[in-house]
């Protein structure tokens, strides 16, 4: 087993549990990292791989909000346990569409738009949109202010929106909390319905990936998977709370310039890898 490599898989870990929660494109940070430092491992793994190490990020979101997503916490009153189902009911819903249509084009985005060009287009584009969207919410009252208040139709709505984020690049967060604030939700109720939105979907997916790819693992790929969970796992702890704390007291604006600068990086990167012929 290379030092090496593991420190790859270690970035990896790291750039994922960061990105994934913030609305910056984990899938497009993971493409470009990838790209630099390169895994030594066949394109197979690694198309699973970039997609597994989610369920590190996931089971951060899992330990952070247990008691809130939990119907059966002891302490809770009746009623709470039914809030907590029906809000479960609200997220079931909103990933039905991007469920169905992942499933159906999963092979089709795999082949033709899992580059760095469709990445650098959707980085800037989604930044440009934070950019405009964030002006125009300046002086706005939300009519949503808490996740439990977003209604079945709102979140039917934003499921819509996490459609976007099948293309690389968009961000299933950036594309989910955008819509959520489009349709009315607070940046921390769009926030927190964005991270409870990608329990399912990326436990989904990861499974998916999982089962395309097949019981092929040798041991050192099972040891590079759980190693990148992990580390996901720790870092996205911190980039939550990160993140819930910053849009406390900020917009997104930062992350819509941080989006532009890095689509621009990334197309002049890929485009002098194509004219040097690296």
């Amino acid at each position: 087993m290379d030092f090496l490599e593991i420190l790859k898989v270690l970035v990896l870990g790291i750039v994922e549990g960061f990105t994934e929660w913030l609305p910056i494109s984990s899938t497009g940070h993971m493409i470009l990292v990838d790209e630099i430092i390169h895994l030594n491992q066949p394109a197979d793994f690694m198309n699973m791989f970039l997609v597994v190490i989610q369920l590190g990020a996931i089971l951060a979101v899992v330990v952070l909000y247990f008691d809130k997503l939990n119907p059966f916490t002891p302490s809770k009153k009746p009623a709470q346990r039914q809030a907590t189902l029906v809000l479960w009911s609200k997220i079931i819903l909103a990933c039905i569409p991007a469920a169905v249509i992942g499933f159906l084009v999963d092979d089709i985005l795999e082949a033709y738009l899992m580059n760095g060009y469709v990445v650098a287009a959707t980085l800037i584009i989604y930044g440009i949109l934070f950019l405009v969207i964030e002006n125009r919410n300046q002086y706005r009252n939300f009519d949503i202010q808490k996740v439990n208040e977003i209604p079945y139709q709102t979140a039917l709505y934003i499921g819509l929106f996490q459609l976007l984020a099948l293309i690389p690049g968009t961000s299933r967060s950036g594309s989910t909390i955008l819509g959520a604030m489009i349709l009315g939700c607070s940046r921390a109720a769009s926030a927190e319905f964005s991270f409870f939105l990608g329990i399912p979907i990326m436990f989904g997916a990861s499974l998916l990936k999982i089962v395309k790819y097949g019981a092929n693992f040798n041991g050192t790929q099972i040891f590079y998977l759980i190693l990148g969970m992990v580390v996901a796992f720790v870092v996205s702890v911190y980039a939550i709370k990160f993140l819930m704390g910053y849009i406390r007291q900020h917009d997104f604006k930062f992350f819509g310039y941080y989006r532009i600068v890095l689509g621009a990086v990334v197309l002049l990167y890929f485009g002098v890898t194509v004219v040097l012929g690296l």
